[in-house]
C-alpha cells in the first residue's frame, strides 16, 4: 500500500482513506475504513473515463453484478455511487495474496490437498455466480484470493449475465474479453460463452496452484500462440499429482456439454481441514492483523514509497480490467470481500453490524449506534399495550434461538478444532492448541455506556485451537437486537490474538445481524483484556461460561412491585411476572408473562375478560449484570393482541428494606427500571 498524495482525497462517500492500493487504466483503489471499522477498498474511476458514457455504463453493470452475485467465495457491495462524478464503489477488502503470487512468487505449487479443497471453494464461488445468472469469464489465478477461511473470487469488470453473453471472447472490435492463459476454448472462437466457459477456467486455474505452470502456456510466449493451444491441442499437465488427474481433465475438456457444473464439483469433492500448509496460515494471519493496525494516514504530499511488505506483494490492485493482458489487475478492482462480512454501520458499533443502517455510515440521523427503535419506549418494564392490533412474530422464533444457542453453545464446550486430515502432510504440524491458556474462557465487554448502565454490550468466548478453526463464539447485544456467531481465528501471540471475520448463528430479530467484523483482544492482567474492532474499543473482563451460568440469586420466578404512589382501581386486573432459570449464554433463558384487561380496540372501551401475554429473551451476558436480547413472543401461549417490545434489557439484584428486588432496565436509554419481589 502507498500512503496519500496531495492530489487524493481524504474521504469518499462515508468512507475514511487511509492509502492507495493501486492505480490502472480504468480507476484507482484505496484502502478505507468506515465509520464502524469495517477494512474496505473503494474503487473510483478516473474523472476523465467518468465522462465517457461506455466507461459510466461498464462500471455501472460491474457494480450490479457485484450486488446480485454477493455471496458465497465472493463478495457483497458495501456502498456505490455509480451516478457519482467520479464514480466509486466501496467492497469489503480480503487481507489475503492473491493464488498468483502465493504459487508464483512465495511459496510455489500447492500440495494437492490444498489443490482439492481450493476446487471446492472455487466451485461453491461460480455456483453461487451462476445461480445469480451471471458468468465471470475471467477467472484466473490473479483473480482468486487465499484467506484463511478459503478462496475469494474477485473482479467481476467483465462478469455478464447468461443471457446476454454472445460474443464469446471477443468485442465488437475484434479485442480479447479475458486472459489469454485462462480462457476457454469457445471464448477464443468468440462463440457463446455460458457457465461452463468458467468450469475450463476453473480446470486451468487448479492445473497452475498444481504445478505452478499454465497449462496452455503463458502469455509471454505469445498470445495467439496460447489461444490456438486453448482451442487444439491438449493441456500440458506434467507435474500434476495423479489424484487430481481426474478431476482437472475433467474441467478442460474441449466440449462443453462435457465438463462438469459448478454445483456437481462442490458436491462431489472431498476438502481437507485446514485446507492450506500451516506455514502459509501463518502468514495469512499475520497479514489479517497487520492490517488491523493500520488506522490512519501519512500527511497530505508525503513522498510515495514501495509496496508495503504488510501486504501480498500484489500491489498493482488497480481495477484495470484490460482484459487483453494476463497481467494481475485489481485485486480488489472488481471485487473480493469477504463474504462473511456485512457492512459496517454507526459510529463505534461492535463486532456484529445492523444490517438495516446505511452501509459505511451512521444511521441516518444519528440516534443509536446498535440499531434504531422508539427512543421513548426506555424504562425496561413492559409497559402495558397501547390500543390496536398488534403484530405478532413468527410462532418458531423461540425454537430456532434455542437451537441456534445450543450449537453455538456446542462449539465453545468441546476442543473446538476439527480432526486433521488424513490426505494431506501439512495438517499433521498444524499446531493444534495455539491459544493461550490466559485467553481461553469467557470475556465481556460494554461498548456504550458503563458498567452499571450498558446500552450496547459484547461477550467472546475462546476456546482452545489454532489458526483457521472457529474458536469463538461471539454475542453483541445492542438496544434493539442480539447477534451470536463463530468467529475465526486469524493469528496468535503470547500477548495478543486476532479473530477473522464471523458467521452469524443467531440474530433476534431474525434478518436484523450480519457477520462481526475482526477482533483484536490483548492481555492487560490475567483478569483483563483490551479489545478493538476497527476504530470501537473497550475493556473485556472475564465472566461465567459453562451450561449453567446464571447466579443463583436471580433464579426463580418475580413478580411485579406495584408503585406505592399510584393508586389503580383496577390494580388487580393486572399482573407481569419474569420467570428466570439456569442455562448457558446464547439460550432462551428468561420468561416474562402480563396479563391486562381486554379493550376495545376502535374505542378502548372495556370488554370482558384478559389479554395474556409471554416472551422470551436470550441471555447474552453475565457478567456484573444479566444482559438479555429483544424479547420475543411465544404465540402458542399468548392472545392475538400481543407483541413484542423490541427492547433489550439488563437485569440486577439489588437489596430494598432487607429483601431482594429484581430491577429490569431497558439498554435503549436511561430510565426508571421495572421492579420484582421474589415470589414465596
Amino acid at each position: 500500500m502507498d500512503p496519500l498524495t496531495g492530489e487524493d482525497p481524504v474521504r469518499i462517500g462515508p468512507f475514511r482513506l487511509l492509502g492507495r492500493l493501486g492505480s490502472g487504466g480504468m480507476g484507482r483503489v484505496y484502502l478505507a475504513r468506515s465509520a464502524g471499522g469495517r477494512t474496505v477498498a473503494v474503487k473510483v474511476v478516473h474523472a476523465q473515463l467518468a465522462a465517457q458514457d461506455e466507461f459510466r455504463r461498464r462500471f455501472a453493470r460491474e457494480v450490479a453484478a457485484l450486488e446480485k452475485v454477493g455471496g458465497a467465495g465472493t463478495a457483497p457491495v458495501l456502498a456505490a455511487d455509480t451516478e457519482a462524478e467520479s464514480p466509486w464503489v466501496a467492497i469489503g477488502y480480503v487481507a489475503g495474496p492473491s493464488l498468483r503470487t502465493v504459487v508464483g512468487k512465495e511459496y510455489g505449487p500447492l500440495p494437492a490437498a490444498s489443490v482439492r479443497a481450493l476446487a471446492v471453494g472455487l466451485a461453491r464461488a461460480l455456483e453461487h455466480i451462476h445461480a445469480a445468472g451471471l458468468v465471470h469469464r475471467d477467472l484466473k489465478p490473479a483473480n482468486v484470493l487465499l484467506t484463511v477461511d478459503g478462496p475469494r473470487i474477485i473482479d467481476f469488470g467483465i462478469a455478464r449475465a447468461v443471457d446476454t453473453v454472445t460474443d464469446g471472447g471477443l468485442t465488437g472490435t475484434g479485442a480479447v474479453v479475458g486472459s489469454p492463459g485462462f480462457m476457454a476454448p469457445e471464448q477464443v472462437r468468440g462463440e457463446r460463452v455460458t457457465s461452463a466457459s468458467d468450469v475450463f477456467c476453473l480446470g486451468s486455474v487448479l492445473a497452475y496452484a498444481a504445478t505452478g505452470r499454465a497449462p496452455f502456456g503463458a502469455a509471454e510466449s505469445g498470445v495467439h500462440a496460447v489461444m490456438f493451444r486453448i482451442a487444439h491441442d491438449e493441456p500440458d499437465l506434467a507435474g500434476l499429482p495423479a489424484e487430481l488427474d481426474d478431476l482437472v481433465r475433467g474441467c478442460l475438456a474441449k466440449d462443453p456439454a462435457a465438463r462438469p457444473t459448478a454445483a456437481h464439483l462442490a458436491a462431489h469433492i472431498e476438502a481437507a481441514d485446514p485446507w492450506l500448509p500451516a506455514g502459509l496460515l501463518a502468514q495469512l494471519g499475520r497479514m489479517a492483523a497487520r492490517l488491523l493496525d493500520e488506522d490512519g494516514t501519512p500527511p497530505h504530499g508525503a513522498p510515495a514509497r514501495e509496496g508495503d511488505a504488510g501486504q501480498d506483494g500484489d500491489v498493482r490492485q488497480d481495477g484495470d480490467e484490460d482484459a487483453a493482458r494476463d497481467g494481475d489487475p485489481a485485486r480488489h478492482g472488481g471485487g473480493g470481500a469477504d463474504a462473511a462480512e456485512g457492512g459496517s454501520a454507526g459510529q463505534g458499533r461492535g463486532p456484529a453490524q445492523d444490517a438495516t443502517a446505511s452501509p459505511g455510515g451512521d444511521p441516518a440521523g444519528g440516534g443509536d449506534p446498535a440499531g434504531g427503535g422508539d427512543p421513548t419506549r426506555n424504562d425496561g418494564s413492559r409497559p402495558r399495550p397501547r390500543r390496536g392490533r398488534r403484530r405478532l412474530l413468527p410462532a418458531g422464533t423461540v425454537a430456532a434461538v434455542a437451537a441456534a444457542a445450543a450449537v453455538a453453545y456446542g462449539l465453545v464446550e468441546r476442543h473446538g478444532t476439527p480432526d486433521a486430515p488424513t490426505g494431506g502432510s501439512t495438517a499433521q504440524d498444524k499446531p493444534r492448541n495455539a491459544v493461550p491458556a490466559t485467553f481461553l474462557g469467557a470475556w465481556e465487554g460494554v461498548l456504550r455506556g458503563t458498567d452499571t448502565a450498558p446500552y450496547e454490550t459484547a461477550r467472546i468466548e475462546i476456546a482452545q485451537g489454532a489458526p483457521g478453526d472457529k474458536a469463538g463464539v461471539y454475542v453483541h447485544v445492542g438496544g434493539e437486537r442480539l447477534c451470536m456467531g463463530r468467529s475465526t481465528l486469524v493469528s496468535v501471540d503470547e500477548d495478543r490474538i486476532v479473530f477473522g471475520e464471523s458467521d452469524v448463528t443467531t440474530s433476534v430479530p431474525a434478518g436484523r445481524c450480519t457477520p462481526a467484523a475482526h477482533q483484536k483482544l490483548t492481555v492487560r492482567s490475567p483478569e483483563v483484556l483490551e479489545w478493538s474492532s476497527g476504530a470501537a474499543t473497550a475493556t473485556f473482563r472475564r465472566a461465567r461460561s459453562g451450561p449453567g451460568v446464571v447466579p443463583k440469586e436471580f433464579l426463580g420466578h418475580w413478580k411485579d412491585v406495584p408503585n406505592p404512589d399510584v393508586s389503580d382501581p383496577q390494580q388487580d386486573l393486572y399482573s407481569h411476572e419474569v420467570i428466570i432459570t439456569q442455562g448457558p449464554v446464547g439460550a432462551p433463558l428468561v420468561r416474562f408473562q402480563q396479563s391486562y384487561p381486554r379493550t376495545d380496540e376502535e374505542t378502548g372501551e372495556p370488554l370482558s375478560g384478559t389479554v395474556n401475554c409471554a416472551e422470551t429473551a436470550v441471555l447474552g451476558g453475565a457478567g456484573g449484570l444479566l444482559v438479555l436480547g429483544p424479547a420475543t413472543v411465544d404465540t402458542a401461549a399468548s392472545d392475538r393482541e400481543c407483541t413484542a417490545s423490541g427492547a433489550s434489557t439488563n437485569l440486577r439484584i439489588q437489596r430494598v428494606q432487607g429483601k431482594e428486588r429484581l430491577l429490569v432496565y431497558g439498554m435503549d436509554a436511561d430510565g426508571e427500571p421495572g421492579e420484582f419481589s421474589k415470589e414465596n
